[in-house]
């Protein structure tokens, strides 16, 4: 490993779910304080209201099944820019943390000798969840929370759903609506039960906010009659019943109010 540089430094940031006004304190003087912005594809473009005018923001889209800029084009452009003595802010969607390869930058950069800070921000699959109405954890429900990816670094490097069948909690699932036919066969081959509740949202906080609500053993089919794609959270469990809750005490709360 390289002597920490002295001068520039990278700021890992999450930008949390998309609602800009679900940034940290911490991130907002963070994204005002960079010299040069790395923007992820999934982050709310109206976030970068916080930039400083002289800043330079590149973009730097990286989302499954899409062309991507190269992790290792990110990697030196960071390393680059610290080393010139600049402040640079990757900004990630969600925490940089949870499915969010920060480590492995972290970890990059370190090695470079770069000066490295990571700033947490709200998580998609917390917000997805809470969007709808639905607790993660609830007593006599759900003793924990499961997040898990549907898609691995490898074609190989999948969960092993048949375990996590077995297990009595809320499952979060990142990036499964592609495989959420296989997603389905494996949980209930594992013994997961077929009307277990599902929830899928998409874009959460944003207004382009999509849900469905559904079984586990109607997810492929509902998921195609519903047409929503990505970015979205998966959430089986027995926590979803509370977005129907939700939804039928805002309903009533509607009907009195008219």
């Amino acid at each position: 490993m390289e002597a920490i540089s002295p001068t520039g430094r990278v700021i890992l940031v999450g930008a949390g779910p998309g609602d800009p006004d679900l940034l940290t304190i911490k991130a907002v003087k963070a994204i005002h304080a960079a010299d040069v912005l790395l923007v992820d594809d999934l982050v709310n473009p109206d976030i970068l209201a916080h930039a400083s005018p002289s800043a330079r923001i590149v973009h730097v889209g990286k989302r499954g099944g899409c062309q991507s800029t190269p992790q290792a084009f990110i990697e030196r452009l960071m390393i680059a820019e610290a080393r010139d003595g600049r402040c640079v802010v990757r900004l990630k969607g969600g925490d940089p943390f949870i499915f969010g390869r920060g480590g492995e930058e972290r970890a990059h950069l370190l090695q470079a000798g770069i000066a490295v800070e990571v700033i947490n921000g709200i998580s998609s699959g917390l917000a997805a969840p809470a969007a709808i109405g639905v607790p993660l954890t609830q007593r006599d429900v759900s003793q924990g929370v499961i997040f898990v990816t549907g898609h691995g670094k490898h074609e190989g490097a999948t969960p092993d759903w048949h375990s996590l069948a077995r297990l009595d909690m809320t499952l979060v699932i990142y990036m499964g609506v592609a495989r959420c036919a296989e997603i389905q066969s494996a949980l209930l081959a594992g013994g997961k039960r077929a009307d277990t509740p599902v929830a899928v949202v998409r874009a959460a906080t944003t207004a382009d906010q999509a849900q469905l609500i559904t079984t586990l053993g109607e997810l492929p089919q509902a998921l195609v009659r519903s047409a929503l794609g990505s970015p979205s959270i998966i959430i089986v469990g027995e926590v979803v019943r509370c977005a129907a809750l939700a939804a039928a005490a805002e309903s009533r709360a509607l009907a009195r109010a008219s």
